[in-house]
């Protein structure tokens, strides 16, 4: 029993993580632009406007996939938790692959926003 509530809040992590740092980056992202903390990619880092507008959008972005994942992860972990652990272990192994999907494919999606609202040098397009 400890084990499959283990399971269950250890499957909860990736989306409490996106939101947490959704929200932490829509109100207060990291001010000047470092290679340790924040949403670092080359076209982000380019220049200020660039490091602000990937915060903000990725914030938000993962605030919207962080609540979605966060809601059915809670609702397949509640459906699978009496069920045997090699059913209950499938579940969750999809789960936390699909949380990862998520995760990777909103750098696709921030990045692509990035392009159509920057130049290759970080410049606001008009």
């Amino acid at each position: 029993m400890r084990f499959k509530i283990f399971i269950f809040v250890c499957n909860l992590i990736i989306p409490a993580i996106m939101l947490f740092f959704g929200v932490k980056f829509t109100k207060h992202g990291p001010k000047n632009i470092n290679g340790i903390y924040g949403y670092r990619t080359s076209m982000s880092m380019k220049s200020k406007e660039t490091w602000e507008f990937a915060h903000q959008y990725s914030g938000m972005l993962w605030i919207k996939l962080g609540f979605i994942i966060l809601i059915i992860s809670i609702i397949f972990s509640v459906l699978v938790f009496t069920s045997d652990d090699v059913v209950q272990g499938i579940i969750e192994v999809i789960l936390v692959t699909i949380q990862t999907i998520a995760l990777i494919v909103s750098i696709f999606s921030v990045e692509k926003e990035l392009k159509k609202n920057f130049d290759k040098n970080g410049n606001i397009r008009n």
